[in-house]
């Protein structure tokens, strides 16, 4: 009877594990495939460079004596995200910087202008006058 016992809880075992077994291998398959992609998807990241990027960005925050206030700029910052090329930006200073020349120039001889309009105006008005 005891052998009668175990084979039957061996059997009832057999077919209870079987059932999970499927879905494990259902839950493999699935896992395969999301590891397969995340596989690739690293791949592709590692390819183009940007697992290497963001390591040395996070590395220079780490080694940063006195962390920033803002972790996310820090790394848009040294990522080159915040704005456009350093180049772009280097010749839209050079033009700021030419332009408020200009502009100071302008001013001054607008205030130059003024001066000497104001000489003739009270002539021109003592003219009419007479």
């Amino acid at each position: 009877m005891e052998r009668m016992l175990s084979v039957s809880f061996t059997h009832l075992g057999a077919v209870w594990k079987q059932k999970p077994r499927d879905c494990a291998s259902y839950n493999m398959a699935n896992y395969r495939t999301s590891e397969s992609k995340r596989e690739q998807f690293r791949r592709y990241l590692e390819k183009a460079g940007v697992l290497d990027s963001l390591t040395n960005v996070l590395v220079t925050l780490y080694e940063e004596p006195e962390k920033p206030n803002n972790a996310l700029d820090f790394l848009k910052q040294h990522l080159g995200v915040v704005g456009p090329e350093t180049a772009d930006v280097e010749a839209l200073r050079l033009e700021v910087v030419e332009l408020r020349q200009k502009y100071e120039m302008v001013l001054e001889e607008n205030k130059e202008l003024k001066a000497k309009l104001s000489h003739y105006e009270p002539q021109q008005d003592e003219g009419r006058t007479e």
